[in-house]
């Protein structure tokens, strides 16, 4: 039997065969994906072009390669998006595949299948939300889905070691979000690096897309958000809400000055948020940040307290939505100098739109990017996106946290009210 199975595990599995007998039939794209031997590739692709449907196939493809173990994952933002390929993953195995179904465990996003060799082959979805979860295991294959929206640290900081040991693969799928981390490993397939190959499919290359929705949203859309979301093109700065952060983060921590007045913005903890209470003085310089979660309220009101008392008695503009009012009333019973700030769409708008010229005017100071590294990745992130009926809105995308910016702009907001020594120049 040993003989056997070492004979079968030296076969390679024939891809073509296995997607005629699970009656996948990719198009044209999807093909030129499946057929590339490099060990890493990528592919910008706009909306709708089936990169869900691709990269689960190739999943299964590689799960069902003879061997006597493996294991494979499925990584994304959030499980949420990452859930998107492995429930068609899922799918197809459990309509065409059932008697090579092992395991189910859909609360683990597991899935474990006896692959032709008659080895086990274990598949999992992981979110990148949590990247302690990506640690440890070695993997013979990796699938990245919105890889453009994942933090620049995630790629080589926790998912491209655990391919090392097994000489494993990885595609990396995704519609480009400007010319960040996905951009750069795009063009290392653009013959830069012989282990990389690189596509760029816009969503007309998808032959089942009906046309006239096409030129249905080519209308409805922006047309740098039509470039971007349909055409695949990688536009420097598409979508950012905030300019110039890194020409503005040039400072380091600063001590409370005698004379100097300070004023604090605090975004309070939703559920799995953080809390972050922001600190600058008149000159719009950020002097203080401090960032926690998952502390008992009251203690929460004790380390807010402290740092207010520390930079003089700052005043404090609050997050008073939901959670944030009981949290409000006990910093007023502390008699910390505190005020409500209300978070509506039309507020947050108003919030938001301040802060973003302040950037752009280069008036507002931040610290270094290596003093403030989940500011500044916040700020850069955060970006203006189109809702399906059509209205523009802004937020952090999927993966990311917005409470830096939230508490910064708060905090700006409140120094304009108050303290600001020379008037915004409004355009």
């Amino acid at each position: 039997m040993v003989g056997l199975l070492s004979q079968t595990f030296s076969c390679a599995l024939d891809k073509a065969r296995f997607f005629k007998d699970i009656g996948y039939e990719p198009h044209a794209g999807q093909q030129l994906v499946h057929d590339s031997r490099a060990s890493r590739r990528v592919v910008a692709c706009g909306v709708r072009w089936g990169k869900s449907v691709c990269a689960a196939m190739e999943g299964l493809a590689a799960a069902m390669e003879p061997a006597k173990r493996s294991c494979g994952w499925v990584v994304a933002p959030t499980y949420d998006l990452a859930d998107k390929v492995f429930r068609e993953l899922l799918f197809v195995a459990s309509e065409k595949l059932q008697h090579r179904i092992v395991k189910v465990q859909e609360g683990a996003k597991k899935l474990v299948l006896r692959n032709a060799g008659g080895g086990l082959s274990e598949i999992r979805a992981k979110s990148a939300d949590n990247p302690v979860s990506l640690l440890g295991e070695g993997l013979d294959w990796l699938i990245v889905d919105e890889a453009a929206r994942l933090r620049p640290d995630i790629w080589e900081g926790y998912l491209s070691q655990r391919l090392l040991d097994k000489r494993g693969w990885a595609l990396l799928i995704s519609t480009p979000k400007g010319k960040g981390c996905f951009y750069d490993l795009f063009r290392a397939g653009q013959g830069r690096d012989s282990a990389f190959a690189s596509w760029n499919m816009p969503s007309s290359s998808n032959p089942y897309l009906d046309g006239d929705l096409l030129e249905a949203e080519r209308k409805r859309l922006p047309a740098r958000v039509f470039a971007q979301e349909y055409g695949a093109e990688f536009i420097e700065g598409s979508g950012a809400v905030f300019r110039h952060v890194r020409d503005c983060a040039t400072a380091t921590w600063q001590e409370p000055e005698p004379g100097m007045r300070y004023f604090a913005g605090l975004d309070l903890a939703k559920t799995n948020d953080y809390t972050v209470l922001c600190i600058m003085n008149t000159e719009y310089e950020v002097v203080y940040v401090d960032r926690f979660h998952r502390l008992d309220w009251a203690l929460q009101v004790t380390r807010i307290k402290a740092a207010a008392e520390r930079y003089h008695m700052a005043e404090i503009l609050c997050d008073s939505t939901g959670v944030g009012e009981p949290v409000f009333e006990s910093m007023r019973t502390e008699g910390m100098n505190v005020t409500p700030y209300q978070f509506t769409a039309r507020s947050k708008s108003d919030l938001i739109n301040h802060l973003s010229l302040l950037l752009e005017q280069k008036r507002l100071t931040l610290p270094k990017p290596d003093l403030w590294p989940e500011g500044i990745d916040e700020l850069e992130a955060f970006e203006y996106s189109v809702t399906d009926s059509g209205h523009v809105k802004t937020g952090s995308p999927s993966g990311y946290h917005d409470d830096c910016v939230i508490g910064l702009a708060l905090s700006a907001w409140l120094t304009g009210q108050r303290g600001v020594p020379h008037e915004i120049i409004w355009f």
